[in-house]
């Protein structure tokens, strides 16, 4: 993870200024395969939206 820093990003067609982190996997195929690799993923798209594990829909 790296620190947070406002970047450009396009909103509902229009460029607006909002805090943006990026986020980056690695990990050894010999010890984990792809899809314990893509349920961290999923997990780490919850954290994008924390709204989604308190509200369905």
């Amino acid at each position: 993870m790296h620190t947070i820093q406002e970047r450009p990003v396009a909103i509902h067609g229009q460029a607006e200024i909002q805090p943006m982190m990026y986020f980056a996997l690695s990990y050894d195929h010999r010890i984990a395969n792809g899809s314990e690799a893509v349920r961290f993923w999923v997990f780490a798209g919850m954290l994008k939206g924390p709204e989604s594990l308190l509200f369905e829909g």
